[in-house]
């Protein structure tokens, strides 16, 4: 790439700067002209409504696109990842946790101190991301994983938060999806200043990063303190992003695709590098921005650009990864194998532990002044009995579907919430309730299952052409997810009273389900466990590969649809009834196979288990942790997921590097 390409690109920002300021526009050129030497001036509501709304949201638009496109090139080159970015990187969940709690329990400090908080999560979720990989491994696929983990595990705790304060969290939709909109050059004035980091990272940047392509050790001979250098850099990085973030909300794929985007033009050097990548995210955002006003006149409701961002950064990210993804990539995701083997001992403890968990859930109930150990009279049963009946075979649903996926696409990271399938049916569900009047209810299986289905078809028609390995299926999962929260977050971004029953819905709750949904769970759920044990068989077979499944006999490509159909069956009637769920597809049949669960039967069997007993405990320990609050057994579940998902990647580095060093 040239100087003479990027005056060019110059050149293009300006002309979609100005056709930004056109849109729903009846001043004249002269007119705006004069309105943007002096805002003051203006006397009509057209004349305030370019100067106050239109031009002060391309500013910010062009601002906060150029700092998104130079952080995403800081960041892929610090750590020689083209996936790496805000959003694969955890931070922008992290900022935004942090952003809520201020304004939850200090909203005194949001105006002073907003910018300071959004970093510290950003840092905290960075820490978490150094902590699983190491300074040394953040490329591939772990990283993008770890980041994966993260957000899932800082937006499951943001979305607690919220749910327990309603009342004093009433603007977090539509800046959580990512808004542009404008009314005063007050925020401009807020973030410039916040900015002025981005000076010294373009003066010093480039000469360490160039240093950096020459890898550790040849950056510490020629005088590079390493370690110092790649913390400042990014935490420069992260403040620029932070500020970003709290000015205008959650804004993804611009700080992941821009580099990419400069790179495929020829940039070769890490100073020309990052002037590209501030450029082209300012035109790219810009251009994003236009899209989504267009749809805003065209829809009649406001589409915010972060939406309209993922909308084009979904499909872009599967592009780039499948391009650029090196087989390697996924061996470093393997999970470790089993030392154990089943034995009626192990088998009996899960069931005493789902004995034990039922009996304290229906038993050991907190009070106001005391907890009681009695049995539940004839209300508590009423209300005791459908959320324990959906919680326990929400957890055998999951694992089911957890369990097959995992053996049907040969992947040990394959679950219904990682690939995408849950979030299909949510989206599906939340849409129809959105734009089409149904209730969030156990009666909507139908739009469940197709939105399950139809994330299930991507997966396969775009994880066929490289055998479905685990970088490409994974990669393409995080995408879509990405792509259907996004689209979620716009239905929620009206920030209505409906907006907290989604939310609610979406935290995975037992609260609201009637019996008649519980019973109707149970039996969908025991007939699909049934099919399941059935089709054992021909899993087995598939799962050790295709060609040997077609040699015994096994019509390969009809058994595969019929599993991936009752895959999207488990999903939806779960989703439906409880909301969407994550960690326990991905964790029961995990730890079934740890325990020593090899056969197919046997990890079906054991998943369900361990899947049933984890979300029985975990919807009673929603119910009496902080009583008379009531925590989601989905988020909770989502934590405690996370967590050991976390872990398991740490304790697995620490192991590699003993057995390396020995």
């Amino acid at each position: 790439m040239s100087w003479k390409t990027l005056a060019t690109a110059v050149g293009v920002m300006l002309l979609a700067a100005i056709a930004s300021l056109q849109l729903n526009q009846p001043l004249a050129l002269s007119s705006q002209w004069h309105l943007a030497l002096s805002p003051e001036a203006a006397q009509s509501f057209d004349d305030f409504n370019f100067a106050y709304a239109q031009l002060p949201r391309v500013v910010i638009t062009l601002v906060v696109g150029a700092i998104l496109g130079v952080v995403g090139s800081l960041m892929q080159q610090l750590t020689q990842n083209s996936l790496t970015s805000p959003l694969t990187m955890g931070t922008s969940s992290g900022a935004w946790l942090a952003l809520i709690i201020v304004s939850i329990w200090w909203p005194e400090a949001i105006t002073d101190y907003s910018a300071m908080a959004a970093m510290s999560g950003s840092l905290l979720a960075f820490a978490l991301i150094l902590l699983i990989t190491g300074l040394n491994n953040m490329t591939g696929l772990p990283m993008v994983i770890s980041g994966m983990v993260v957000n899932i595990l800082l937006g499951a705790i943001a979305g607690a938060v919220v749910l327990l304060h309603q009342d004093y969290a009433q603007n977090i939709f539509m800046w959580g999806a990512g808004d542009l909109a404008q009314n005063g050059w007050e925020t401009i004035q807020w973030l410039v200043p916040r900015l002025a980091p981005l000076v010294l990272l373009l003066t010093f940047a480039p000469r360490v990063l160039t240093l950096l392509r020459l890898g550790h050790d040849g950056a510490q001979a020629r005088g590079l303190s390493v370690v110092p250098a790649f913390f400042a850099l990014m935490v420069v990085g992260i403040w620029l992003v932070s500020a970003s973030i709290t000015a205008v909300g959650l804004i993804g794929f611009i700080g992941l695709l821009t580099p990419n985007i400069v790179r495929s033009l020829g940039t070769r050097t890490p100073r020309l590098e990052l002037i590209a990548s501030l450029i082209f995210g300012a035109l790219l955002l810009l251009v994003t921005d236009i899209l989504a006003q267009l749809l805003t006149l065209w829809a009649g409701q406001i589409v915010p650009s972060g939406v309209t961002a993922a909308a084009i950064g979904a499909p872009a990210l599967i592009w780039f990864s499948r391009r650029q993804l090196k087989a390697q990539d996924g061996i470093a995701v393997a999970l470790p194998g089993s030392r154990f083997s089943v034995s009626p001992v192990m088998g009996s403890s899960l069931v005493l532990l789902l004995l034990v968990g039922i009996g304290v859930y229906f038993c050991f109930q907190p009070s106001d002044n005391s907890w009681q150990w009695a049995w539940p009279n004839e209300y508590q049963w009423l209300l005791r009995w459908p959320r324990a009946v959906t919680a326990l075979f929400t957890g055998i649903g999951l694992a089911l579907a957890g369990t097959i996926l995992q053996r049907l696409i040969y992947n040990p990271l394959a679950s219904p919430d990682i690939l995408g399938v849950s979030s299909g049916a949510t989206f599906a569900l939340v849409f129809a309730s959105i734009f089409f009047g149904q209730s969030l209810v156990a009666s909507q299986w139908g739009a469940a299952f197709v939105g399950s289905m139809a994330v299930l078809v991507v997966l396969i028609l775009l994880g066929r052409k490289q055998q479905f390995a685990p970088s490409s299926v994974i990669l393409t999962g995080i995408a879509v997810s990405a792509l259907l929260q996004s689209f979620v977050q716009f239905c929620l971004s009206k920030g209505s009273q409906d907006s907290y029953t989604i939310l609610q819905w979406l935290a995975g709750s037992t609260y609201r389900v009637t019996g008649s949904q519980a019973l109707l769970l149970c039996a969908l759920v025991v007939v699909m466990f049934g099919l399941s044990l059935t089709a054992s068989r021909a899993l087995t077979l598939l799962s050790i590969s295709r060609p040997f499944a077609k040699a015994r006999g096994l019509n390969t490509s009809l058994m595969s649809l019929l599993l991936l159909g009752l895959v999207a069956m488990l999903c939806a009637v779960v989703t439906a009834t409880m909301g969407p769920v994550s960690f326990v597809g991905l964790v029961a049949p995990h730890l079934a196979r740890m325990l020593g669960a090899q056969q197919t039967k046997q990890q079906l069997i054991l998943g369900s288990l361990i899947g049933g007993a984890t979300m029985l405990w975990a919807d009673w320990l929603g119910q009496v942790l902080l009583y008379p609050n009531q925590v989601a057994a989905g988020t909770l579940v989502a934590i405690i997921g996370a967590l050991y998902f976390l872990g398991l990647l740490i304790f697995n580095r620490i192991t590699s590097r003993v057995s390396y060093a020995q």
